[in-house]
């Protein structure tokens, strides 16, 4: 069996200062990479993960391999053009007639700028930033996220980019930067595995504890923010008030979650399941009576098996439900399609099927219980302990959630 992406992405990226060069010839923007942090969670910051050509224009323009890793202090190339703005328009100083795609850029400016990633907006700067993507990649099998809202007939979105901030994702992550309202009207029960006096499974990796509860929360809380960032909304069962997002490899064991960050986790097992399920089923009771027509469960867990024993990511549903089977067959095939895609020649071995859990029996949702690895197997653990594994995991898992 194999394991996800292997942990090359590991540096801290800082952006430099640029001016746009005469004559409105692009350039790609570039960055100096520094400890801590990684390609895919750059991609993903920049908004240029959902297309695969972005990463390939990436490798490309750094000369890179999959599997090369990043050297802090070096300049690395990003997959974003940057044009002289002419202070008119967006198609007139790209040369193209498509009023969806200006307005697709337009959008990412606004979204790059909420996030602080640059300075000033295009029109004040006069400095236009363009993803590779949208001049480049046409028939994309990950198209960008559409905007939903009414748009006039000017680039601009009628619907500014709006953001909030959300303490649970932490300092780093806490401001939720508002992308579409794909998911609008849909609620999303994002469930941890374990916690509180129950850490779940664990290893041992030279004098550190290695327990399941923080690796699945800590992907719980990086798809929570997806899903959240397109409109969704998203209720996080397990809740660690103090942790957040985190991008360390090893993650500190503790034991104060709270069950909706208020309750006390019990020790008994069936007391603990019964306190989540309790506050899920009485949340969707109140949706479906306000008219909600779709509420999902995820359950996200971290395997034990023997320490010879590999595993992929594995999905379960309730035998009865069709919309489960369905759900879990859905976030399975993002899952082959990305090893084809990352890891080609490794066939990927992770399942759908049936189990009797309480976890999918009891709750109300269309419910899909995922096991990430076998936490006993070191080449397992690669797969969770990489932050920009636990990246990839969730944004794979978010297309899966919403994979029609």
């Amino acid at each position: 069996m194999h394991h996800l992406l292997t942990p090359i992405f590991s540096l801290f990226l800082l952006p430099l200062t640029l001016t746009a060069l005469p004559g409105n010839s692009p350039y790609f923007y570039t960055i100096t990479a520094k400890s801590g942090d990684g390609i895919s969670i750059l991609l993903n910051r920049y908004e240029l993960d959902e297309y695969d050509c972005n990463l390939d224009k990436f490798l490309e323009l750094n000369h890179l391999k999959k599997n090369d890793q990043l050297l802090a202090g070096k300049e690395y190339q990003l997959p974003v053009m940057i044009y002289d703005y002419n202070g008119q328009s967006i198609r007139s100083t790209l040369g193209i007639s498509d009023m969806e795609t200006a307005k697709r850029i337009a959008n990412y400016n606004r979204i790059i700028l909420n996030r602080n990633l640059r300075k000033s907006d295009y029109e004040t700067s006069k400095i236009l930033w363009v993803p590779y993507h949208e001049l480049n990649c046409p028939g994309n099998i990950n198209p960008p996220i559409a905007i939903t809202d009414n748009i006039d007939k000017s680039e601009k979105s009628t619907t500014p980019v709006t953001s909030e901030t959300v303490s649970i994702f932490g300092k780093e992550y806490g401001v939720i930067t508002h992308k579409s309202d794909r998911l609008k009207g849909k609620v999303y029960y994002i469930s941890s595995g374990h916690g509180g006096p129950d850490p779940g499974a664990m290893a041992k990796m030279g004098s550190h504890n290695i327990c399941e509860d923080e690796y699945a929360y800590d992907v719980s809380l990086r798809l929570a923010k997806n899903l959240m960032e397109n409109g969704a909304k998203v209720h996080i069962v397990i809740q660690d008030e103090n942790d957040g997002i985190r991008n360390d490899d090893i993650l500190v064991c503790d034991h104060d979650e709270k069950t909706m960050g208020t309750q006390t986790i019990p020790i008994n097992q069936l007391a603990r399941l019964k306190q989540r399920t309790d506050a899920i089923n009485e949340l969707y009771t109140k949706y479906a009576k306000a008219g909600v027509k779709e509420q999902i469960l995820v359950c996200i867990h971290v395997d034990s098996r023997s320490e010879h024993q590999r595993q992929d990511v594995f999905f379960y549903h309730f035998e009865n439900s069709k919309s489960g089977k369905k759900l879990a067959e859905n976030v399975q095939e993002v899952f082959a399609q990305k090893y084809a895609r990352y890891r080609p020649g490794s066939e990927y071995e992770g399942s759908v099927s049936t189990r009797n859990l309480y976890m999918l029996r009891v709750p109300y949702p269309t419910t899909l219980y995922v096991e990430l690895a076998n936490i006993k197997n070191e080449a397992d653990r690669k797969r969770i302990l990489p932050s920009s594994n636990r990246q990839a995991i969730a944004n794979w898992l978010y297309e899966g959630l919403i994979k029609s």
